[in-house]
């Protein structure tokens, strides 16, 4: 069981709403509402980067393509490399999806 720095019971609410979350337009409507676009925007490209890193691609590269800050990028590569493995857990979950949705 991973012990997050983070663990309230408020968070705990705010996980179990997402989980509860079906289908994109579920997640779309939910992140609209609790999100401002400036956060929703902030997320999806810190994700967007994640991604990138994981494909091997070069700071520039992934900088033109997200339009990210080298500081966004490197707080992100650090996440990946020493943080809470959140990032790695759901990037393997999604290649093996891919990969099974190839079949």
């Amino acid at each position: 069981m991973y012990d997050s720095k983070f663990k309230s019971n408020e968070t705990d609410d705010l996980f179990a709403a997402i989980l509860a979350l079906e289908t994109e337009e579920d997640c779309y409507r939910f992140f609209e509402d609790l999100m401002t676009i400036k956060e929703l925007q902030a997320v999806t490209q810190r994700w967007q980067v994640a991604r990138m890193l994981d494909g091997k691609k070069t700071y520039g590269e992934i900088e033109t393509a997200t339009k990210a800050s080298a500081a966004t990028i490197s707080r992100v590569n650090k996440c990946l490399q020493y943080g809470a493995g959140g990032y790695t857990r759901v990037l393997k979950r999604m290649q093996e999806q891919e990969a099974n949705d190839e079949q």
